[in-house]
C-alpha cells in the first residue's frame, strides 16, 4: 500500500511540475515579446537620427519575426499597429493578441496573451 501511494505521490508531483514548467516557459516568453514591442514602439533610434522612423508595415513585421525568436507563431493579422504623433518624433501603439497551446497527456489547453505598450 505505501508503494502504490509513494508511486502515485510522485506521478502527481511530476505532473504538477510539467504544468508548471510549460506555462512558466511561456510566460516567460511573452514577457520577453512584451519587452521587444515596448523597445519597438518607443523608436528610440529614429528619435535621435539613428535610424529613420520606420512604417507600420514594418513594425509589424518585426513583431512577427520577434515572436518567432521566442518561439510564439504569428501572423501580421494578430498584430495591431498605430502610430501617434508626426512622423519625427512618433511613437506606437502596439498591441499583439494569441493564445499558445500546453500539452498534457490526456489534454491540451490554450493560454491567451495580449501583450501591448
Amino acid at each position: 500500500m505505501r508503494r502504490i501511494k509513494f508511486l502515485l505521490g510522485t506521478a502527481l508531483v511530476l505532473l504538477v511540475l510539467s504544468i508548471g514548467w510549460q506555462i512558466a516557459a511561456w510566460e516567460l516568453a511573452n514577457m520577453n515579446l512584451q519587452e521587444e514591442i515596448r523597445d519597438l514602439a518607443s523608436q528610440a533610434g529614429a528619435h535621435v537620427g539613428f535610424i529613420p522612423p520606420s512604417s507600420e508595415e514594418d513594425a509589424r513585421q518585426t513583431v512577427v519575426r520577434k515572436a518567432k525568436e521566442h518561439g510564439i507563431n504569428l501572423v501580421p493579422e494578430q498584430v495591431t499597429v498605430v502610430r501617434k504623433g508626426s512622423e519625427d518624433h512618433s511613437t506606437f501603439y502596439i498591441a499583439v493578441d494569441y493564445s499558445v497551446p500546453v500539452n498534457l497527456m490526456l489534454f491540451t489547453f490554450r493560454l491567451h496573451f495580449t501583450p501591448s505598450t
